[in-house]
């Protein structure tokens, strides 16, 4: 897994499953703060999904849709809550925002 942020990327292992949230706070990864523990009540775990993977995902509920409008950083098609996605079993590379 991947994350790209404003100041380089970050590679970690994450196994299946795992909410790209937890795995960015226990990986280190600077850019996702997750104020709200993944419960969506924040959005501070903003991330935007490559255009190939949004699919992979599952949709973007009515909950993460309000959540999202409270962003920092632009909102996009492909922006999503890290906290709600899943990992997946094969590597994907996520933006992060300059601000959360």
């Amino acid at each position: 897994m991947t994350y790209r942020g404003p100041d380089g990327e970050t590679t970690i292992d994450v196994p299946p499953g795992t909410r790209l949230m937890q795995a960015a706070i226990d990986g280190d990864v600077d850019g996702i703060i997750g104020e709200c523990g993944g419960n969506m009540m924040c959005a501070t775990c903003h991330v935007y999904v490559g255009a190939s993977d949004v699919d992979v995902f599952p949709p973007v509920s009515a909950d993460e849709d309000e959540m999202l409008t409270c962003t920092k950083a632009e909102r996009r098609t492909t922006s999503r809550l890290s906290c709600q996605l899943p990992a997946p079993a094969h590597d994907i590379t996520v933006e992060l925002p300059e601000d959360q």
